[in-house]
């Protein structure tokens, strides 16, 4: 079992940055690639970016590549995501997930956070 608890959600004004942190506890962090997802309201959770267990290997959604950065501390057991640049379309609540590999389809994780909003007014 691995439970996920995400922070560092706020408010902010677009163009300004904010930086989630997914704290893991449980089965060894170092084991799992992690991802971060969103949902607006009134659609679909969505993919945002996700890290193999080593750091090595990061992918990120088209919409966020170049602003958005996943990091990982494995002696920490905690996930960030650096978000600059952001805008109005990014205002959702942000969840961080577990799962054996890197990927960018949700169904692939088992492990997921409860969320932490993120607003971007305009």
């Amino acid at each position: 079992q691995v439970q996920l608890v995400e922070s560092g959600g706020g408010l902010v004004q677009a163009g300004g940055s904010l930086r989630l942190s997914c704290a893991a506890s449980g089965r060894p962090f170092s084991m799992y690639a992690m991802g971060w997802f969103r949902q607006a309201p009134g659609k679909e959770r969505e993919f945002v970016a996700t890290i193999s267990w080593s750091g090595s290997i990061t992918d990120y959604a088209d919409t966020v590549k170049g602003r958005f950065t996943i990091s990982r501390d494995n002696a920490k057991n905690t996930t960030y995501l650096q978000m600059e640049s952001l805008q109005p379309e990014d205002t959702a609540v942000y969840y961080c997930a577990s799962g054996q590999g890197p990927s960018v389809i949700s169904t692939t994780y088992k492990y997921w956070g409860q969320g932490t909003q993120v607003t971007v007014s305009s």
